[in-house]
This record gives structure tokens, C-alpha cells and sequence, in this order.
């Protein structure tokens, strides 16, 4: 059992997977992206800062959401975050295409995948009377 203090609010939880906040925290966070994410939708085009001090939300958090890729900005927005890789600007996530089509390219040249498959393994042929053998002690 791995027992942690919530990040959060401090308290005792059994640590499972994932941020270390307990699970009251959890459904608080939940329900603070639900409120963040109604209003987005209901005000298109809102500043970061707007939002945050309405929904009483950090900016940094509303920043996760959009590096986690649960927020995104719109096409036509003037804002973004930075990719981390080349610090272009996207709208969400992590990286930009072009980094995650680079990263996807040496990912499968350091297993192998861009090679040719090995030929097939010849079965060895079957014996005649394939029956269980036992060995005498």
C-alpha cells in the first residue's frame, strides 16, 4: 500500500496512480474543468487571464488542461503555448506536429521499424507419432 499527503489540501490518501492528490481533490479539480470548460464554450475567443479570474481557476492549471490536451485554443486565436521541443506556437498539447512526426521517426528507426521484416520461420515438420514422453527417474 503507498500512502501519500494530498498535494492539494495535505491530507492522508492511498496513492494509486497519477497526480498525488486525494480523491476529494480529484473531483474538485474535475468539477472546477467542467465549470472552466462550460464557459470557454460559452465565450469564444476569451483571454487565458479571463477566464482564470472568472472561473477562479490558476492559470498555470488551465495551462495543464491545454498540455494535457483537454483544452485547446481556437484556430483563429492570437494565443498559444510553446511547443517544448523548437518553441513554435500550438494550440494544444506538447509538441508541434512537425516534433511529434520527428520524434515518431527516431522512435521507429531505434526499434527497427523502418526495416524490412525478417523472413518467416520455418515450422520444423511434425512427427509421425506425436505422443507425450515421459522421463524415468
Amino acid at each position: 500500500m503507498n500512502v501519500r499527503n494530498c498535494r492539494k489540501c495535505g491530507r492522508i490518501f492511498n496513492y494509486v496512480a497519477g497526480p498525488p492528490i486525494c480523491p476529494n481533490c480529484k473531483k474538485e479539480m474535475e468539477d472546477k474543468f467542467q465549470e472552466v470548460k462550460k464557459y470557454v464554450s460559452e465565450h469564444p475567443g476569451v483571454n487565458i487571464h479571463v477566464v482564470a479570474e472568472e472561473c477562479e481557476v490558476e492559470v498555470s492549471q488551465i495551462q495543464q488542461w491545454v498540455r494535457e490536451e483537454r483544452l485547446e485554443f481556437a484556430t483563429d486565436s492570437d494565443i498559444g503555448i510553446q511547443c517544448e521541443k523548437c518553441g513554435a506556437m500550438i494550440r494544444s498539447g506538447r509538441f508541434c506536429e512537425k516534433c511529434k512526426n520527428d520524434m515518431a521517426r527516431g522512435f521507429n528507426s531505434a526499434i527497427g521499424a523502418d526495416k524490412k521484416p525478417a523472413a518467416p520461420v520455418q515450422k520444423k515438420p511434425e512427427k509421425e507419432n506425436p505422443r507425450m514422453r515421459f522421463l524415468n527417474n
